[in-house]
């Protein structure tokens, strides 16, 4: 008997461990089985969550997904290989994205025509059996180049070139050249796909014949392309200079850069007491010799003003009072009493 009672309390954990597939809920829940997604609208045990949280969100979260799961299962079922699948409806509910849908990529000019014709891209192999080195050869990777290093340690020079001409250097800047080709392409295919016209000479292309504005702009790039960068250009009559979008960064040395915006009041208040400070910590530098040359000068041109606008008779000096004050007598000194006879010949200035 008690094995018998042994055997009975084992199975009966073993039943408590797992728990049945029916769940009774006082509303039935929605569901959205092609989202796999299941609504519960019924409230909410305020007491137990308050008193033990994770095992009451434990116990609802596993009815939920059971009742989900049964929903699931209930669909028509079928078998794929060994494995039993369910085929899942289309989803009701609209999801929202955190990103754009993404663009689907534009065709290049190849992919283009080759749509256009009907050709299909067939897949190549990856390798390639090489007569010369007896072995089979990646078509592309580091062992390709490898193989091609191994395979060309030898390249005769044709007799149509120099016969000092490397060809290993010949060889590099074709590759050089190629892959320049295919750069350049590859920028074009953008261009396209973004619908800009490819410029040429610096000059947008938008039709056959450039426009007036068009020339400008060439004319002033061209007039630019000196060392002086245009200024000691002569221009034409009615020249007018190149304006628009676009002709700052054709031509040198007219670039202009725009500072960021300030982010803050806190950072624009800093700024500008940055600024200030700035100003004035900048002293004028004073030369004490070109002031003191400078003052003299003055007082000299000052001097020679005076000399030439000074009246005959004035200059004669002074004294009165005491001291050694000095004054120009600003009177004409009076003639004498007595009368000159008419026809008497002055001999001049009688001497005291």
């Amino acid at each position: 008997m008690d094995i018998v009672n042994e055997i009975l309390e084992r199975e009966q954990k073993k039943s408590d461990k797992y728990k049945p597939i029916t769940v009774e809920k006082h509303l039935e829940l929605e569901f959205d089985l092609g989202s796999l997604l299941a609504s519960d609208t019924n409230d909410l045990d305020i007491k137990t969550l308050k008193t033990n949280k994770d095992s009451y969100l434990l116990a609802l979260t596993r009815d939920n997904a059971q009742l989900l799961l049964n929903k699931v299962w209930e669909l028509p079922t079928e078998r794929i290989e060994e494995a039993i699948v369910v085929r899942l409806p289309q989803p009701t509910t609209i999801l929202p994205r955190a990103k754009p849908v993404p663009v689907p990529k534009p065709l290049t000019k190849w992919q283009e025509f080759a749509k256009a014709k009907g050709i299909n891209k067939k897949k190549k192999d990856k390798l390639q059996w090489d007569e010369q080195l007896q072995k089979w050869v990646p078509l592309y990777g580091f062992k390709k180049t490898a193989a091609e290093k191994e395979k060309n340690w030898l390249i005769e020079v044709p007799q149509n070139l120099d016969p000092m001409t490397d060809m290993y250097e010949k060889k590099a800047g074709e590759k050089s050249e190629k892959v320049a080709k295919n750069e350049l392409q590859r920028l074009k295919n953008l261009a396209r796909a973004k619908k800009v016209k490819i410029p040429r000479v610096g000059l947008p292309v938008t039709s056959d014949k450039a426009s007036a504005t068009q020339l400008s702009t060439a004319a002033s790039v061209a007039k630019a392309s000196t060392a002086s960068l245009g200024k000691f250009q002569d221009k034409l009559p009615k020249e007018k200079e190149a304006r628009g979008k676009g002709v700052h960064e054709l031509i040198p040395g007219k670039e202009r850069k725009r500072k960021a915006p300030i982010p803050t009041p806190a950072a624009e208040k800093e700024y500008n007491l940055n600024l200030l400070d700035n100003i004035l910590s900048k002293r004028p530098k004073i030369d004490m010799d070109k002031a003191v040359a400078k003052s003299i000068n003055e007082e000299e041109v000052k001097r020679s003003h005076e000399k030439k606008n000074m009246k005959p008779g004035l200059g004669k000096r002074k004294t009165q009072g005491k001291g050694n004050a000095t004054n120009f007598s600003a009177k004409k000194p009076k003639a004498g009493k007595g009368k000159r006879a008419p026809n008497k010949k002055s001999t001049g200035r009688k001497r005291r």
